[in-house]
């Protein structure tokens, strides 16, 4: 099996993905997933589609992440990881699907505008 590779995407963060066969490790930026990813929730996330095919043990994954925080960098990481594992298994779309895992988050950050603090607060209002 070749590398087959994918993106990921949420908020700012983008996730490049490479997975071919392997024991099942996972480097993110040339470190090590509990490294880089330290709370066990994160991991979790992460590991969430591999877990649903269960396949966790039988792919390495190397990826490349940038941009944005580390909630959107693991949730970018899920997408990529399944848009991945919908290409090595073309039978696992209806359970990615089902779970969610295909979908792209589309929330952004709502730009400031002028004459606000914020987005959406207003200065307080003074009637006199």
């Amino acid at each position: 099996m070749e590398v087959v590779n994918a993106l990921g995407r949420r908020k700012s963060a983008v996730a490049r993905v490479y997975v071919s066969e392997g024991q099942g490790k996972i480097v993110i930026n040339k470190r090590d997933l509990t490294e880089y990813f330290p709370t066990g929730i994160l991991q979790y996330v992460v590991l969430q589609p591999l877990n649903l095919l269960g396949v966790a043990g039988q792919y390495d994954i190397n990826v490349n992440l940038d941009g944005g925080g580390i909630t959107g960098q693991a949730e970018a990481l899920r997408l990529g990881i399944s848009r991945a594992m919908l290409e090595i298994i073309p039978d696992s779309r209806h359970a990615l699907k089902a779970a969610g895992f295909l979908t792209r988050d589309p929330r952004e950050v709502e730009r400031k505008k002028p004459g606000q603090p914020k987005a959406r607060k207003r200065f307080q209002f003074s009637k006199r």
